[in-house]
């Protein structure tokens, strides 16, 4: 079994369709060039030795950003900086035939994508601005929402929303994504723009990094019908490693630590830190504890199943979350880890043609069905 989940991973095209090191980057310097061991999920070394061969490299900014598109401005620029540094090892996929390309080269194909609308600043000008620096997918919000579109988040905490869902707005936005090529992702958004978008989409949509609410009744992951609309549409649903989105008890734990740690915790946010980077300190200062409550690894294994299960092989992928999320699930602890997820599914008895859909070949059905 060894050689043969080996073998399956090193030829199966694996893509990872959401990770955050770009905001890494920007907000604490780690370029992802440099040997980030210890201090990221992800960099150049450790995706080879992964064995990773697309990772979508993620613009984002939350809701409180000032001048939110100067900001993914100047993460794009990084991006580009790193990939003038590194030719022979890692180049931009502007689309599935430059993804081969570069595959072909051994280098990794470094796609772009966008995290919230409200980057665009309701701007179609800037929404093709960022397609012509290779933008391919577009999550519609984030956590806030923005003019054009509500979030799963203020759809479900927000008592006073006066309007749910797409606006017209919006609508012209999903119709320009389709024109360009620009993959629709539902990621973050709430059900009521959900089902506005699947109207409006004459391409297959996806969700960059979601999980099943059935196992993990979050407002983030997705709901029976909403996977089941998502496969009729022969879109894709791509898993995430994050324990708040595979583990109900997740959350609960989680306010018990930065409880025990108050102090520390206000401390940072009163110097400036952004909630999350305060998390995450607390986490790395303090990993014994965190250790306990980390979502299990079999966990992510099981939201695979439970969308195979739920509408078949083909809408299934890997979506991790690295280096935007403070704690993943147990052994999945950097980019590395990938050929955890091969080998738990060669144990499950699913052949060497079901797993490469699931890495990879599954997700780029639907790209080349938005390119078309």
């Amino acid at each position: 079994m060894t050689d043969l989940f080996q073998e399956i991973h090193q030829e199966a095209i694996l893509i990872d369709t959401h990770n955050d090191i770009l905001t890494q980057a920007i907000e604490r310097g780690h370029i992802f060039d440099d040997n980030l061991e210890g201090k990221t999920h992800s960099d150049l070394l450790r995706w080879k030795k992964g064995g990773v061969d697309v990772q979508f490299f993620v613009v984002w900014s939350d809701g409180d950003q000032k001048e939110p598109y100067n900001y993914a401005l100047q993460q794009l620029n990084i991006f580009d900086a790193v990939l003038k540094r590194s030719p022979n090892k890692v180049v931009l996929a502007r689309n599935s035939t430059e993804l081969h390309t570069a595959l072909n080269e051994n280098k990794l194909a470094a796609m772009l994508a966008l995290e919230g609308g409200h980057m665009i600043e309701s701007d179609l000008s800037k929404l093709d601005a960022f397609y012509k620096r290779g933008v391919r997918y577009m999550t519609l919000t984030w956590n806030n929402s923005n003019s054009w579109a509500t979030s799963a988040s203020d759809e479900t905490h927000k008592k006073d929303l006066k309007n749910k869902g797409l606006t017209n707005f919006g609508k012209e936005v999903i119709q320009r994504m389709n024109q360009l090529g620009m993959l629709v992702d539902i990621s973050h958004i709430g059900e009521a723009t959900f089902w506005d978008v699947l109207k409006a989409s004459t391409k297959p949509v996806f969700a960059s990094h979601s999980n099943a609410f059935a196992l993990c009744p979050h407002e983030r992951n997705l709901k029976d019908d909403q996977i089941k609309a998502i496969a009729e549409m022969d879109g894709v649903i791509q898993v995430n490693f994050f324990s708040g989105f595979l583990d109900p008890n997740y959350y609960e734990n989680k306010s018990a630590f930065i409880k025990r740690h108050k102090n520390e915790y206000d401390a940072l946010i009163s110097e400036g830190k952004h909630i999350y980077i305060a998390e995450e300190y607390l986490f790395n200062k303090y990993r014994e504890e965190v250790e306990v409550f980390r979502a299990s690894f079999e966990s992510v294994i099981a939201h695979i199943q439970y969308i195979i299960n739920l509408v078949g092989i083909d809408y299934v992928g890997i979506g991790s979350d690295f280096d935007g999320i403070e704690s993943p699930a147990l052994q999945l602890d950097d980019v590395t880890t990938y050929p955890l997820i091969t080998k738990a599914l060669v144990e499950k008895g699913y052949s060497k043609e079901n797993i490469t859909k699931i890495l990879g070949g599954n997700f780029l059905r639907v790209l080349k069905a938005n390119e078309d």
